[in-house]
Formats: C-alpha cells, structure tokens, sequence
C-alpha cells in the first residue's frame, strides 16, 4: 500500500465521506491500492472494472454518442466515467481512470496516453475543489509503469482536492490527533 492510499483513506474518514472507482487501463489496481489500507472498509465503497468500450456506457453512463466519436481514450470520457461511479455505488467521490498502457496504441492514441479523473460534491465554500477534475498524462515506460504511474497519478489528484477542501478545522484537528500542536 502507498503512502498516497494511506493518507486518501485516512483525510476521507476525518470527513466521513465516500469513495468508488472506475478503472479502465489500471484494471483494478486503484482499488487494490486503497483497500490495502488498514480501515479503508470505512470509505471505500466498491470499484467497477469497465475495460471494455461497451461497458463503459454501459455501466457507468458515458455518453455512448462520445465513445463512438472519440473512444475511450479522452477526458470527457475520464470525467463521465468518476461521475458516473460516484453515482452507480452512491458515494461522496468518484475516480476513474482510462487510457494506452500498450503494447499498442488505441483510438489513435499513443501508448503512455492517460486520463485520470475524480468527481466529488460541489460545496459553498471558497476555493472548493469540489465537482470534477480530470487530468491528462503522457507517460514513458512499460506496460506496468504507465498503469502503476496512472495509479499513483489518480490517488494524487484525489488528495489534491481533498487537501484543498479541508478546512482550518479540520487541519487542527487531524494534526492534534496525530501528536501535532
């Protein structure tokens, strides 16, 4: 388990909200990752592995007009697709992840073309990162590179948003908890 999974379940329970996964090219390793965290039964909600086209509208409710379109390598899809989970298995946050691990390219897109997207609950508050973000990769490497880089890249914008929403509070509370002052 990384780091990265350690902190996401952890800033996830501090604020009693939920977490599913759409994955593509990652097959499963988003949710492998978190639920190898001690205490992730609290947040984490399930996963969809959705690695093929036809699923993807299927399951998750992408537009199947876009798929036909552009395939399923692209951003709107990444961002339909967290959307889409977050609904599917009723939780607070959405990720998703789809793109070219290789060894071929697809949809016209070369290897090492990725999409990772993360959907949450829009808020009131200033500066909140809730709603969508979706971020394209252009990674190098292997198979398994380009699919534990995506996986890392995912947990990261996760985290981003998380951190950007966490108010004063809630820091002074998580840092009294963990022996800070």
């Amino acid at each position: 388990m990384s780091s990265a999974a350690t902190e996401l379940v952890r800033l996830l329970t501090v604020r009693g909200e939920t977490l599913a996964v759409a994955e593509s090219l990652t097959g499963g390793l988003v949710a492998a990752e978190i639920t190898a965290v001690p205490g992730a039964s609290r947040v984490f909600r399930g996963s969809i592995t959705a690695y093929a086209t036809d699923l993807k509208h299927a399951l998750l409710g992408v537009d199947a007009a876009l798929l036909a379109q552009r395939g399923a390598v692209d951003p709107q899809v990444a961002g339909q697709m967290a959307a889409g989970v977050r609904k599917a298995l009723r939780a607070d946050w959405g990720m998703a992840t789809t793109g070219v691990a290789g060894p071929d390219p697809q949809d016209g897109q070369p290897v090492g073309t990725v999409f990772v997207a993360v959907d949450g609950p829009l808020t009131d508050r200033d500066g909140s990162a809730g709603g969508g973000k979706v971020e394209g990769l252009r990674l190098n490497g292997s198979r398994a590179e380009i699919r534990m880089e995506s996986v890392r890249s995912v947990l990261a914008v996760l985290l981003e948003q998380l951190a950007g929403e966490q108010t004063g509070n809630e820091r002074a509370q998580d840092t009294e908890r963990n022996g800070g002052f």
